[in-house]
């Protein structure tokens, strides 16, 4: 069984060899290859040349084209920064001083010079890999996306301060992640990761109201391309839950902080868990035989469906053989 059969069989609930392994490789995998972080964000070779070398050494079921937070924000207007050993940088978000979002250029992702870049990150992984690895592309969630274009601050006032408004913006910003999933699915990737970080930040109210149903319809509208979903909010989404489980994602990314078996009740057996290993504190600082042993932890709490990850992103030094523990094969239970 392939990596792409092993991630496809869990999903539809069948028996697998052994669960599959997704952990998300920025800066470390650039690093392995012996590159940058700056390289690998700017560079959709870098980028896949980096995620074939952990996969293949490490052992992993993915490729994915996710590096940083603004790739549709330089299809706005943003201008980006690349720094050698951290996450790409907006100086001036492109609505920092102006609410007028019907100024914004409607970014191509054909055309769009980082947007394009990851849809060919995208093609090259299908001309290479297609039919042997899952495929992930990557778009921002609509809260996501609105802090990246209007600044994280400014954007969290706007949803206290013009809930009518932030509603309407984030409609826009949802047309446009459409769009750009639809660039990357095209292209070849049979899963979509969403991203919107942000959304752990507010209230379960406000997330329910004016988040929750722009999320919705981004994850509806992409499944009915005929791919996969794969939700990631980093931080504490425990308040979130009953929103998250109307959302209709097939994998859910849960984070270190989070209770696996709450999300495993709220969200029920229809949804793949994916994590919640922390990163930082089990993964780089920790020792392969706890990463082992959290792992099967938290498979025998949760059952299936399970997919190996950690809580977010592995971290640049984390040790080669810890990285190696995390992706061991862990044999699946009926």
């Amino acid at each position: 069984m392939n990596s792409l059969g092993r991630y496809l069989g869990v999903l539809k609930g069948e028996r697998v060899d052994f669960l599959p392994r997704l952990p998300i490789l920025m800066q470390f995998a650039a690093e392995y290859i012996g590159s940058n972080y700056g390289a690998f964000a700017s560079d959709f070779r870098v980028l896949v040349e980096a995620n074939r070398a952990c996969a293949e050494d490490f052992g992993m079921d993915q490729l994915s084209v996710i590096s940083d937070p603004y790739r549709e924000t330089q299809g706005f207007g943003a201008g980006i920064e690349y720094v050698t050993d951290g996450v790409p940088r907006c100086p001036h978000p492109p609505l920092e001083h102006s609410k007028d979002f019907a100024s914004l250029p409607r970014p191509n992702p054909l055309e769009a010079e980082r947007m394009l870049d990851r849809v060919n990150a995208v093609r090259l992984f299908k001309e290479k890999f297609g039919g042997e690895y899952s495929i992930m592309g990557w778009v921002e969630g609509p809260a996501a996306e609105a802090a990246d274009v209007r600044g994280v601050t400014t954007f969290l006032m706007d949803l206290l301060d013009d809930e009518v408004w932030t509603c309407e913006f984030m409609d826009m910003l949802v047309e446009v992640g459409i769009g750009f999933a639809r660039a990357q699915i095209e292209a070849g990737a049979d899963t979509i990761g969403i991203g919107d970080a942000i959304a752990s930040q507010v209230s379960p109210d406000m997330y329910e109201r004016q988040i929750q149903p722009r999320e919705k319809r981004l994850v509806g509208a992409i499944r009915s391309m005929g791919v996969l979903v794969r939700l990631h909010i980093c931080g504490n989404t425990t308040q979130l839950l009953p929103g998250i489980a109307d959302l209709g994602v097939d994998i859910m990314d849960v984070d270190h902080m989070v209770d696996m078996l709450t999300v495993r009740k709220t969200l029920g057996d229809g949804v793949a868990l994916c994590g919640n290993i922390d990163p930082a504190g089990a993964v780089r600082t920790g020792s392969p035989e706890s990463i082992r042993e959290s792992i099967l932890n938290i498979y025998a709490e949760v059952g299936n469906p399970y997919m190996v990850g950690a809580g977010c992103e592995i971290p640049s030094g984390t040790p080669e053989e810890n990285l190696r523990a995390l992706c061991e094969p862990v044999e699946y239970m009926a």
